[in-house]
């Protein structure tokens, strides 16, 4: 999703594969031999097969526009750098047991030790990331500043699943400015457009239009105007 978000903000066309992981297309494994997602392949060759490569390489090279690289550079402050190192790291481990309990042990899931283990990691995800996004989005709108940034949908899309797991015990979080993020994201232009579905077995050629700019919705935001 992440790598997706970049390239739309960079304005980069690219052609989008469907790919199902359980049955993985020969081109994807000629690219790639890790056979994960997402991989892209530039024009001369290149290939980039980790999700923030590919983020940094739309906001960053050569021909990108000065706005564009604002998206970048915004987001390699010592501290947007490490509530990403947390999200990628510490996060995503208790985030992945949380979501999914039964693929890290061989218990019964639904048993009194499973459970205690899984609210554990719900709970350790909460102290490790989310209390700390919480800090930082009282004082600011999005985690760019006044303005969003790649830290922003860098780490967006993984505090969107932590959400979904529960989504009412979500909501009963002091989580004001968090949640506030989230909903404000989840309504953009851009998550819309990202998350727009791909026909099976057929590549098809983004961007897809984008109802209206990115920055109408940055500007527009009644929320955001009036923190």
């Amino acid at each position: 999703m992440r790598a997706r978000m970049a390239l739309l903000v960079a304005d980069i066309a690219f052609d989008a594969h469907d790919v199902i992981l359980r049955d993985k297309p020969a081109a994807l494994l000629a690219a790639s031999p890790k056979g994960t997602v997402p991989v892209l392949v530039l024009p001369d060759g290149q290939v980039l097969e980790q999700s923030w490569d590919i983020v940094q390489w739309a906001l960053s090279h050569d021909q990108t526009s000065a706005e564009v690289q604002s998206w970048w550079s915004r987001a390699q402050t010592p501290d947007n750098l490490a509530l990403l190192r947390c999200n990628d790291g510490d996060f995503k481990h208790h985030l992945d047991r949380y979501k999914y309990p039964e693929r890290f042990t061989a218990e019964d899931s639904a048993s009194a030790a499973a459970t205690d283990r899984r609210v554990g990691h719900r709970d350790q995800a909460v102290a490790v990331l989310l209390e700390r996004l919480e800090h930082r989005l009282a004082e600011q709108p999005f985690l760019g500043g006044a303005q969003p940034c790649a830290t922003d949908f860098g780490i967006f899309p993984f505090v969107r699943q932590f959400a979904a797991v529960n989504p009412a015990w979500f909501e009963t979080l002091p989580l004001w400015h968090v949640k506030r993020w989230l909903a404000d994201w989840l309504q953009s232009p851009l998550f819309e457009t990202c998350m727009h579905k791909l026909p099976s077995n057929f590549p098809e050629l983004f961007p897809v239009p984008i109802k209206k700019s990115l920055v109408g919705w940055v500007a527009g935001n009644p929320t955001l105007n009036s923190l």
